[in-house]
């Protein structure tokens, strides 16, 4: 019974087969698309935070004389934009402004005694123009909150008392201080308002703010804290669809920080109601601030070339220098970074960037892709169904006709996890089928020991497996082509089951298929003695295991020496091939080949070849990145990987040699 299911099974393969590559013709289309949805955004926004520079100002002997010079030379520099955040009345204070007192300070500059049943704010502005500019808005502020405010003086200057504790005072927020805007727009720097939801979402304030910021230029809002504005409020309000209405309206986006351990509670829906007017943006940290300016450099050229980042923003922070016996900051640092040396601006120009407000992608997404996506689902299958097949020949059209059916359903209910899962399951199977038909190929040829012959099968092997492994790139490509990928709204899950299951089962293959049978093939390996090599052997794969899988993925630790040889890389080639790839993976599978095309048990090499096979198309799945760098940095890593693989042949071929030579002797 079996037998007969696995020859009609048989039968239908080539029709799979088939099936794959109508499916891969009609994820190129698809893959174009979105090489050119990659192309529309070009503009690079260098972003410094304001209020890092107003509190190291804090530190200098003239504080607003600092601030002035700074900003003219990050300016110079390069910056063009400024982060500032909702003004406060600490803020306020920390530049200057204003001067704040409890009941019990003011008491005393009065000459009395405090009231015991009063715990006020006192306030009084440094100069008139202080006083101008900032009185309403303090005023309005919190007469909104219900915080009654009255007039105070006191040496000749204007003040406010507000009637509520100091310590309540200061976590008030109030939009961006009017006074530091117009300095800043005045030296020629955009604005990037930061804004929280730490009040109420009110409509008409809101509508009054993004109108203010239209006036001005600004094209792009950076979210502060853990929500965005509105989230707090949504379910009674709508107000996420509210401010999104009024951010449409006025032609303002918003930015996505990189990095975050958790998004941003709303950020999701308010990019999907905005269109995904949104752009990528990475943060040099405060303790990053000091690094050495050519690591900053190349970081900087790095994010913006290999990751979608559009927009940089740059903290800087004080430091205590014991050398120089006084407290240094790291605005110089920062600008060494993006000049000489670290030349960030120089590279990410080089690399075809323009500097200038970040704008978001364009998206090609035709009508025919829905259609194309449909071929590429049925394609997508029948890959999964060939995969199977090598292991249970005959259920490959039982597991065929189950996955249409479950994609379909999958796709009613949720095709973005369908997308996903068949992304994942191609992307597990082409490798999978690639190294299993290459351990075919080695098992059903003749043992060889001439260096020409071996060599020529060796390569022409690596290249028949690499392209079967490509196979699952522009499926990966075509399922995952949604721009919150890209974004990184949503995240390809399945990354660590994606760098297992090749290895696992190509290991299969090769330790219970090569037999008679595979219930023959699992005894005879049950029966083995256990002896210390296996245990030693056992040891060395858990900590190989453990190694690979700790650098799976982002964030996986790199030593400084990797590092270093990582930069050279970069610098090298322009884009830099992954170490795995070419100097380990790609390299044994050619020696596993060489060797096992006279000794079998070279095969066993071919088991940790497989991460090879799995990482190019791991490479591709990391929709952040572009097309065109990935399948650089794959060519590259298969061009090192075949040169340094060629070398291995040949120096395993010299040991050969003078194994066979020494050997009679040695048994003599």
């Amino acid at each position: 019974m079996l037998q007969s299911f696995e020859q009609m099974n048989r039968r239908f393969k080539k029709w799979l087969w088939l099936l794959v590559i109508v499916g891969l013709v009609a994820s190129l289309p698809v893959v174009v698309q979105r090489v050119q949805t990659e192309q529309t955004s070009k503009n690079v926004e260098f972003v410094f935070d304001y209020r890092d520079l107003v509190d190291i100002s804090v530190y200098k002997p003239n504080p607003a004389a600092y601030i002035n010079e700074q900003l003219d030379r990050l300016k110079e520099a390069g910056v063009q934009s400024m982060a500032m955040f909702e003004s406060s009345l600490q803020e306020m204070k920390s530049a200057r402004r204003i001067v704040l007192y409890n009941s019990n300070d003011a008491a005393l500059l009065h000459n009395k005694v405090a009231n015991p049943n009063e715990n006020y704010t006192y306030l009084l502005f440094q100069s008139q123009e202080d006083e101008r500019e900032l009185s309403p808005l303090i005023e309005k502020t919190f007469i909104q909150l219900g915080i009654n405010v009255r007039l105070w003086k006191f040496d000749g200057k204007n003040g406010l008392v507000i009637e509520t504790p100091i310590e309540s005072a200061l976590m008030k927020s109030m939009p961006q201080d009017p006074i530091a805007m117009k300095q800043l727009r005045d030296k020629g720097f955009n604005i990037v308002p930061r804004l929280s939801d730490s009040s109420l979402y009110n409509q008409k304030q809101t509508e009054e703010l993004l109108k203010m910021y239209d006036a001005i230029g600004v094209t792009r809002i950076l979210f502060d804290g853990e929500s965005v504005k509105g989230f707090n409020d949504d379910v009674e309000m709508n107000s996420l669809t509210a401010f999104a209405d009024l951010l449409n309206k006025h032609g303002i986006g918003i930015a996505a920080i990189e990095g975050l351990k958790a998004p941003q509670k709303g950020f999701n829906k308010l990019a999907y109601l905005t269109k995904y007017n949104v752009a990528r943006i990475h943060s040099i940290a405060e303790a990053e601030s000091f690094n050495d300016p050519k690591v900053l450099g190349d970081r900087l050229a790095l994010a913006s070339k290999d990751r979608n980042i559009r927009m940089f923003y740059l903290n800087a922070t004080v430091k205590r220098d014991v050398t120089k016996s006084e407290i240094v900051d790291s605005v110089e640092n920062l600008i060494h970074s993006m000049q000489e040396p670290g030349q960030g601006l120089a590279k990410i120009k080089h690399d075809g960037f323009e500097f200038g407000q970040a704008k978001p992608f364009q998206i090609e997404d035709a009508g025919w892709q829905r259609y194309a996506k449909a071929v590429a689902v049925v394609g997508g299958v029948a890959l999964i169904a060939l995969l199977i097949s090598y292991f249970v020949p005959y259920v490959m059209l039982l597991v065929f006709i189950v996955g249409l059916v479950g994609a379909a359903g999958l796709f009613a209910m949720h095709s973005s996890l369908l997308e996903q899962v068949l992304a994942l399951g191609v992307a597990v199977s082409a490798p999978s089928i690639a190294m299993v038909l290459a351990i075919r190929r080695i098992e059903m040829s003749a043992i060889d020991s001439s260096l020409g012959s071996r060599l020529s099968r060796s390569v022409m092997l690596f290249v028949r497996t690499v392209l079967l492994s490509l196979i699952a790139v522009p499926y990966v490509i075509a399922f995952l082509n949604n721009i919150t990928y890209s974004l990184v709204l949503t995240q390809f899950r399945g990354v660590s089951l994606l760098h297992l299951a090749p290895l696992a089962l190509t290991a299969l293959y090769v330790f219970l298929y090569r037999g008679e049978s595979v219930f023959k093939e699992a005894k005879r390996w049950l029966m083995m003695p256990f002896t210390l090599l296996w245990v030693v052997g056992f040891g060395v794969a858990a900590i190989g295991g453990y190694y690979y899988l700790s650098r799976t993925g982002n964030a996986g630790n790199v030593s400084s020496l990797e590092q270093m040889f990582r930069y050279l890389l970069e610098n090298t080639f322009g884009v830099r091939p992954r170490n795995k790839e070419f100097l380990f993976a790609h390299p044994l599978l050619l020696v596993g080949a060489f060797i096992a095309f006279r000794y079998r048990i070279g095969q066993f090499l071919l088991i940790a070849a497989a991460m090879g096979q799995l990482s190019m198309v791991d490479t591709f799945a990391h929709i952040h990145t572009p097309v065109i760098i990935s399948a650089i940095r794959t060519g590259l890593g298969l061009g090192l990987g075949l040169i340094i693989g060629v070398i291995g042949i040949l120096v395993w071929y010299v040991i050969e040699r003078c194994w066979d030579a020494w050997r009679p002797k040695l048994k003599q």
